[in-house]
């Protein structure tokens, strides 16, 4: 007989809904889950004591609820949670409680989810692994030697593990589709502006978004579902859809036209034979659909790259510009170099890099609109082992390291095109191998439908990590 964790976040949310089990049964399911079984470095806190104020508000059921209404979840640790600790990652904000919550925490709770924690991230975010001052490493249950990728490690970790049926990541450079394919799970970056970043608005660039990570495309879109909207005052938004993102997934995509490349374009790396075995195979897969497949060269010249990481050092620096001289001490290598980086670029030059940025973009939206969809390896390699990448004494090697093993998934974050991570292959060993799907902004219907399809004929459901 299938247990609680067994089941799909849709399928919890209609036992819920049926009144089969009540949210408080299936939280204390989790937490039991948490407390046994979180060897993956998947949760920074633990916020018991709201769980059950949450719980028993969520004793009747509204009219219209969400699909998940009641289901849990959990909070990436960068995310205001009022009266929870917050630590973005860092040593420096280790007993740090907001007095607020941010957009992403509001609209879970508007729609009835219960979040049991925070889950583990990497100093504010900027590293592809999370490997923190504050937790343990956040490693891939596939095999706890190796990364569960970052930044929103502890996220990919937790629903992987079977600790959350689902929970929110954010992404400005891959943060949500890397940890994705590192854990053999679903990871939905959404177009730019989908999702609302208020009230902080600390992404002058607009690369970064929250978004979902789930076990099946369904659970995502229901998932974006909670997560989308706007609020007064956001600098960018998307179209609002006139269907709920779950509807999408259940209507055919049509014959499309998808685009496919392979040449690593943020730095020069020879791409692991298992990555590209798993994007012919896509691709073969998405021919036997009935979709057409056409052979393009990089969307994004070189150039854009130096630009790029300009924008990233600022923000970086902007992370730890309030920070007193003794907190700057406590910050990791990796921040204190790209920190030094961004306090190096001027304010004006700073402005030029974005527009500059925009440019790239706009050029690369202009080469793809022919297509439908894109098609690139997640990663160019497996998930590799705790401290492979991170190099504290070498931090620029650090960087460098980062830039080989992800050479694609910032590209969408500058086009602000939505993409999605789905885990379509497995090493002989066991290892999860993602591919990347992009679509054209505000688009993730169609992005929604064609992933729903690929699930429906490539049924990875059925697959487990050990400890499961």
């Amino acid at each position: 007989m299938a247990e609680l964790h067994d089941l799909t976040a849709l399928e919890q949310g209609e036992l819920l809904h049926r009144c089969e089990i009540s949210p408080g049964e299936i939280a204390e399911h989790y937490l039991d889950r948490i407390a046994r079984l979180d060897d993956v470095g998947a949760f920074v806190t633990v916020a018991e004591s709201r769980i059950s104020t949450c719980a028993r508000e969520l004793a009747v059921k509204p009219v219209g609820a969400s699909p998940l209404w009641g289901v849990p979840t959990a909070i990436k640790d960068l995310n205001l949670t009022r009266g929870v600790r917050t630590t973005f990652g860092s040593a420096v904000f280790a007993d740090f409680v907001p007095d607020v919550s941010d957009n992403v925490t509001l609209s879970i709770e508007a729609a009835g989810m219960i979040s049991l924690g925070k889950t583990n991230t990497p100093e504010f975010g900027s590293p592809c692994y999370t490997e923190p001052d504050v937790a343990p490493p956040a490693v891939t249950p596939w095999d706890r030697t190796r990364i569960a990728g970052g930044s929103s490690g502890g996220a990919a970790a937790a629903v992987a593990a079977g600790l959350v049926p689902v929970a929110q990541g954010s992404d400005g450079g891959g943060s949500i589709r890397i940890p994705a394919s590192c854990c053999g799970l679903v990871g939905l970056k959404p177009t730019r502006g989908r999702i609302s970043p208020s009230p902080m608005y600390g992404d002058a660039a607009g690369l970064a978004t929250a978004g979902p990570i789930a076990r099946s495309v369904r659970d995502a879109a229901a998932f974006l579902d909670v997560l989308a909207g706007r609020r007064t005052g956001d600098p960018f938004w998307a179209p609002e859809e006139p269907l709920p993102f779950l509807d999408a997934c259940e209507q055919p995509p049509g014959r499309l036209r998808i685009a496919r490349f392979i040449e690593p374009l943020i730095a020069p790396t020879e791409v692991d034979a298992e990555c590209v075995a798993a994007w012919e195979n896509a691709s073969v897969l998405l021919e036997s659909l009935g979709h057409e497949i056409v052979d393009i060269p990089r969307p994004l010249p070189v150039e854009a790259v130096a630009v790029f990481e300009t924008v990233w050092a600022v923000g970086t620096a902007m992370s730890v510009v309030n920070l007193t001289p003794e907190q700057r001490s406590q910050i990791r290598p990796l921040t204190r170099w790209l920190t030094e980086q961004g306090e190096a670029v001027s304010g004006p030059a700073f402005g030029l890099a974005i527009a500059e940025l925009r440019r790239f973009a706009a050029g690369a939206l202009e080469a793809l609109a022919p297509y439908d969809a894109v098609l690139t390896p997640t990663l160019a390699t497996p998930p590799p082992k705790v401290g492979e990448i991170r190099d504290d004494a070498d931090p620029a090697r650090d960087f460098q390291a980062q830039k080989e093993f992800t050479p694609w998934t910032s590209a969408w974050n500058v086009t602000g095109m939505p993409a999605i991570s789905l885990p379509l292959h497995w090493t002989p060993s066991g290892l999860p191998v993602g591919v990347m799907l992009a679509a054209r902004p505000a688009e993730e219907p169609l992005l929604l439908s064609l992933a729903a399809q690929i699930e429906d004929a490539a049924l990875w459901d059925h697959r487990l990590p050990p400890g499961w």
